[in-house]
């Protein structure tokens, strides 16, 4: 059960009114993930120390755009001026994540630079990503309904042991399952899994990412 103590921004977005209009644009099960990442993304931050209430705002509007028309996607994207390559004009989903950011901003007057990038970045994730980001980014790859394998149960322990070790190894286990399902491989989380993989190994002695 998620319990925060609610700051004025948190308020102001009003926690109810998201979960509203997601019940009038997302099915049950998305919202059910949903929540799921929340309050994961809020454990992940309240173990690094990271600030919770952000944690929770980023988590619970990072799919506001999932089931968004391709056509809308490429519409908003273009708008707002969005790098769009081809993968992601052959792959529109790809862009529910920037998508979902804008979404955010417009509807729900979120203001906060570094929230709107961790809604942004969740799916293919970014080089040098905030550690914001990088809880966001695992919540959505490693909460509990993505399932119990023991590859799964590995990434949940090492995002408690170490976020940038833990982006790289669930870029890895991303990479394998696109690579075996015949998918398109995004730029993106190549550098992103490359960055951190960099990272890890230059600061091996560093538990945490850069601030």
């Amino acid at each position: 059960m998620l319990n925060l103590n609610h700051s004025s921004e948190y308020i102001t977005v009003k926690r109810e009114r998201v979960l509203s209009w997601l019940s009038e644009h997302v099915p049950q099960s998305r919202i059910d993930h949903i929540l799921r990442v929340e309050q994961m993304a809020v454990e992940l931050a309240e173990h690094h120390r990271q600030n919770v209430e952000k944690a929770a705002m980023s988590g619970l509007m990072h799919d506001l755009a999932k089931y968004f028309k391709p056509a809308k996607l490429l519409e908003m994207a273009r708008v707002e001026g969005l790098e769009i390559d081809p993968v992601m004009e052959l792959h529109p989903h790809l862009l529910h994540a920037d998508v979902s950011a804008i979404v955010a901003r417009d509807t729900f007057g979120v203001q906060d630079e570094e929230v709107l990038q961790a809604i942004a970045n969740h799916t293919l994730g970014r080089p040098e990503m905030t550690e914001l980001s990088c809880i966001v980014f695992l919540a959505d790859s490693i909460e509990p309904g993505r399932g119990d394998t023991p590859e799964l149960q590995a990434l949940r322990q090492m995002s408690y042991q170490n976020l940038s070790q833990a982006v790289w190894r669930t870029c890895d286990y991303s990479l394998k399952f696109l690579i075996e399902t015949h998918c398109l491989i995004h730029p993106r989380t190549i550098a992103t899994r490359n960055w951190f993989l960099n990272w890890v190994k230059s600061k091996h002695h560093s538990p945490h990412m850069l601030k």
